[in-house]
């Protein structure tokens, strides 16, 4: 590897890094901008990056972990009687809770679907057992982005190396 593909690397994994964090907070992209950056780095290295059968596994991941993230946080609600509002609440209270640090990211959820659960007219033990299930499914979601981040980070590590 040269100098240039090094620090081309680095600059790479530190942009999947946010990525990783992304899978984390709500409102960045995590997944899609690992899948940038490798796309990103594959434009600039060209057969020296990724190969093409790595991007495209890595676009698959990117679509599951999607789909993985929003089934997981419905199932989850529906599945503890959340409706509609206590998915948007635990959302908005995601975001939120993003100014709170650790312990508001992880409340966060569950106040603001049991909020809105309230608003919208349950009584509070529903809307409490609405919140638990809107948060457990933002955190299967939250866990499945983390894993599938991980993957895609790997399997585009190990094949510019492997190319290099």
């Amino acid at each position: 590897m040269t100098a240039t593909e090094i620090i081309g690397l680095t600059i790479t994994l530190l942009v999947m890094l946010a990525g990783f964090v992304g899978s984390i907070v709500p409102l960045l992209p995590g997944p899609p901008l690992i899948l940038i950056a490798a796309f990103g780095h594959r434009v600039w290295f060209g057969p020296h990056s990724a190969s093409w059968f790595v991007l495209i596994c890595l676009t698959l991941l990117t679509a599951a972990a999607l789909v993985l993230d929003h089934f997981a946080s419905v199932y989850g609600a529906k599945r503890f009687g959340a409706t509609w509002r206590g998915l948007l609440g635990a959302f908005v209270g995601g975001v939120v809770g993003i100014f709170f640090s650790i312990p508001g990211i992880i409340i966060g959820p569950f106040f603001g679907a049991v909020l809105f659960e309230l608003m919208g007219g349950y009584k509070l033990d529903k809307a409490s057992h609405a919140g638990v299930g809107a948060t457990l499914g933002v955190f299967a979601g939250i866990i499945g982005k983390c894993a599938v981040s991980i993957t895609m980070i790997g399997l585009f590590t190990v094949s510019v190396i492997l190319r290099s």
